[in-house]
């Protein structure tokens, strides 16, 4: 059927009418790029704890910054519902970015705690384009509060200092986790709680170890793998402890000491080796048959490429002197797993 040509630039005028109407409601979407080199460091994986966030990222574009947001989500994708408990509303700079104004350290950035999903940053005088790798670090961050639940945090970087105009995205994955509660009684039961399971430890004394276990598994499929990490004070009773064992160190018994590892050991026999088919090890220090340590925010396990899961168990061992104050000894340790994408 024969159509005007009135009809056809009609058609035509209509069709770049949609196209801009479609660019005018998603705007930049074509611009952005994926954020490379993503980690986060959080603090203290224990929900709802109010703890740090550390970034590290590289940007793609070499186009001024003058805004940062870490939105937290539910989801990976897609519309963001913001993760339950999760507040930046106290939230602060520990230092000032790096490498986000150009080169070297930048001064200048300020935080925005008015929308409590997200934190956000930003430097309306920028003008120098980010080069090499960039990174922050927040704290009194609310983490989300649900147990052992994953949420992500979209990063993405804007033109604007009001968080508007997008220039690159990217998305980095966290959990929360559960905390080990370690308890120990000098002559009376050392006992270790892990979730609902006990292990009775047996007496201390000057001719005895002490020793119990706890297992993790742990598996990512981020590009740089994982860093898993512990955190917490040796066995104290008041103002008595028991001696954290800061360097590698053989078991001695008649003498005050509290380590850990991560291997199958002989002297005293605890632990077993690490299970599974990825490609995760214990880290120095903590990789060594007989030997014990105990250095309160250490790297005790990490992989560097994706992985499938392993199983470490950790070996505690407890000795006392005697001069070791009686009394119910106890600390709380957090395991922290991180995600390298």
């Amino acid at each position: 059927m024969f159509k005007s040509k009135n009809t056809i630039v009609k058609r035509i005028v209509y069709g770049f009418s949609a196209i801009a109407l479609l660019l005018a409601y998603y705007p930049n979407v074509a611009s952005a790029a994926q954020i490379t080199a993503r980690t986060v460091t959080i603090g203290s994986s224990a929900a709802s704890a109010s703890t740090t966030y550390a970034f590290g990222f590289t940007v793609p574009s070499a186009t001024v910054i003058k805004s940062v947001g870490f939105a937290a989500c539910t989801t990976a994708s897609g519309a963001c519902t913001p993760a339950p408990g999760f507040s930046s509303s106290a939230s602060s700079l520990t230092s000032q970015p790096s490498n986000l104004d150009g080169a070297g350290t930048n001064t200048g950035w300020t935080v925005s705690t008015a929308t409590a999903g997200e934190l956000r940053l930003s430097k309306s005088a920028a003008t120098v384009a980010p080069t090499g790798a960039q990174s922050v670090s927040f704290s009194g961050v609310v983490n989300p509060s649900a147990t052992n639940s994953t949420f992500f945090l979209r990063m993405t970087t804007y033109s604007d200092a009001s968080w508007t105009t997008p220039i690159d995205t990217g998305t980095v994955a966290a959990s929360t986790a559960g905390q080990i509660t370690v308890t120990a009684n000098v002559d009376e039961t050392l006992s270790f709680t892990l979730a609902t399971a006990t292990v009775a430890l047996g007496t201390l004394s000057t001719a005895a170890t002490g020793t119990g276990t706890s297992a993790m598994t742990v598996s990512t499929n981020a590009s740089n793998g994982y860093s898993l990490t512990y955190s917490g004070t040796t066995l104290t009773s008041g103002t008595n402890t028991i001696t954290a064992l800061t360097t590698p160190t053989a078991s001695a018994v008649n003498n005050k000491q509290f380590g850990i590892n991560l291997m199958s050991n002989t002297t005293p026999a605890v632990g077993t080796a690490v299970s599974g088919s990825g490609t995760g090890t214990p880290s120095t220090g903590y990789n060594t048959v007989n030997s014990f340590k105990f250095n309160t925010g250490d790297t005790i396990a990490s992989a560097t490429l994706p992985t499938n899961s392993n199983t470490y168990t950790a070996s505690y061992i407890a000795n006392i002197s005697g001069s070791t104050a009686a009394g119910a000894y106890s600390t709380v340790l957090t395991y922290t797993a991180t995600a390298n994408f």
